[in-house]
């Protein structure tokens, strides 16, 4: 199974480039289907409301829900005191999986580690070239799985990207994506010293190729177990972990985030679970090209 660990969705409201304007799920779902991957963690793109925006998400999620999965955008300063709560809504009644946190809005605090912590949710977070502050919160939170998206830098920035291949090796829980890592030597050396298990392939659609990004890991000429942990057994082991509420995934139609933000949810784990996603709520058809 290929599972694209990094793809954002849905309308951004800053409108002043790409990537908080608008991220259409469409011309991304032909890609992946062209290069044969079969699911893809989706998330906002950057916004002004997280609640607003993963309840986009959410819908996207139902639409499709056998090709993706939900991760929970979270600004970790602006909605400091409801972080929680944003994040069992999406657990509990969306069938949400992880946490994603841009370092350019703020870095990961302990709300939204604590967040991740209770729900067993992998976090990605974008560093912004700035590996020193996995040395904090990676060994503070040794219980919560850490993904480094970008090899920590979508900017090309390689110290940044050389400090995280040895942060790989140095603490269990930190992983990394490979999505937009322009010098390919990087991904090479984030297997030598991280290893196989350490490596999830990312795209960052839609904005980037995901047919152009897998071919990356192709090029590693991996052998083929390890291959296989690198393009989705990894994430399979993350995104499995997760907590989830009994009902799957629930949309609420045709309302806004004040109207349910404050929704009691139960909270009943699940010893196990083969499907990223149980019944939804009146989804329409999966797509077809």
């Amino acid at each position: 199974m290929i599972i694209d660990c990094h793809c954002h969705a849905g309308k951004g409201d800053k409108m002043t480039a790409p990537w908080n304007t608008d991220a259409p799920i469409e011309t991304y779902l032909r890609r992946a289907r062209a290069a044969g991957i079969d699911k893809t963690v989706v998330l906002a793109p950057l916004h002004g409301n997280y609640q607003q925006a993963n309840l986009q998400v959410a819908r996207i999620v139902a639409r499709y829900p056998k090709r993706f999965i939900g991760f929970a955008f979270v600004h970790a300063k602006r909605d400091a005191g409801r972080i929680f709560q944003m994040v069992k809504h999406a657990v509990t009644r969306w069938g949400f999986r992880g946490i994603k946190v841009h370092g350019f809005e703020a870095m990961p605090t302990r709300e939204v580690c604590e967040a991740a912590r209770a729900f067993r949710l992998p976090m990605l977070v974008d560093i912004v070239s700035r590996p020193e502050v996995v040395d904090m919160f990676a060994p503070e939170y040794p219980d919560v799985n850490f993904i480094i998206a970008h090899l920590g830098s979508f900017t090309d920035d390689w110290k940044a990207h050389q400090q995280v291949t040895y942060q790989l090796a140095r603490y269990p829980n930190v992983y990394a994506d490979t999505s937009g890592v322009r010098q390919f030597d990087y991904v090479v050396q984030a297997i030598k010293r991280g290893g196989p298990r350490k490596l999830l392939f990312g795209s960052d659609g839609p904005w980037l190729h995901p047919g152009l990004e897998l071919h990356k890991i192709r090029l590693l000429g991996l052998p083929a177990d390890q291959e296989a942990l690198v393009l989705g057994g990894n994430a399979l082991r993350l995104l499995r972990a997760a907590r989830t509420g009994r009902n799957g995934v629930e949309v609420i139609r045709g309302k806004q985030p004040s109207e349910y933000e404050h929704t009691a949810a139960t909270y009943e784990p699940r010893e196990s679970d083969s499907e990223f996603h149980s019944e939804s709520i009146s989804p329409e058809a999966e797509y077809k090209l």
